[in-house]
C-alpha cells in the first residue's frame, strides 16, 4: 500500500508539472485541436499534481488517512464517468480517453485493496 501510494504520488506530481508546464503537448500526441484556453488545462494539471502530495503524504499511514486515498478513488471513478458522459454528448473527443488510461483506470484495484483494507482491518475507535 506504501508503495502503491508513493507511485501513484511521483506519477501525479509528474503529470501535473508536464501538463502545467507543457498544456499542449498532450493535444498534439493524441492529434487533438490545441485548446483555445490552456490556463484550465494546465488548472487540471495542478489539481492531479496537487493529489500526488496528499497520496505521498497517505503513503506515510495508509489506513490511517484512507481518506485521502478514498477523495482519489472518487476522482478516479468520476472522471471516466464525465468522460463518456461528454463523449456521448459530443461534447468531447476520444483522444481524451487516452488520459483515462494511466489517471484513472489503472489506479482502481491498487486504490480498491487499500479502501477494503480500511473497511476490514482498520481500527475504528475514535482516540482523538
Amino acid at each position: 500500500m506504501k508503495l502503491t501510494l508513493k507511485i501513484a504520488a511521483v506519477y501525479n506530481i509528474l503529470w501535473g508539472l508536464w501538463v502545467g508546464l507543457f498544456p499542449n503537448h498532450f493535444f498534439e500526441l493524441v492529434n487533438l485541436e490545441l485548446p483555445v484556453h490552456t490556463t484550465i488545462w494546465q488548472g487540471m494539471g495542478m489539481v492531479i499534481g496537487v493529489f500526488g502530495l496528499g497520496y505521498w503524504w497517505a503513503s506515510y499511514s495508509p489506513l490511517r488517512h484512507w481518506p485521502i486515498v478514498a477523495v482519489g478513488m472518487l476522482g478516479k471513478i468520476f472522471g471516466p464517468v464525465g468522460f463518456f458522459v461528454n463523449y456521448f454528448l459530443g461534447e468531447i473527443e476520444f483522444g481524451f480517453f487516452y488520459t483515462l488510461i494511466t489517471n484513472d483506470f489503472i489506479w482502481w484495484i491498487p486504490f480498491g485493496y487499500i479502501l477494503w483494507k480500511v473497511h476490514t482491518e482498520y481500527n475504528w475507535k475514535l482516540t482523538d
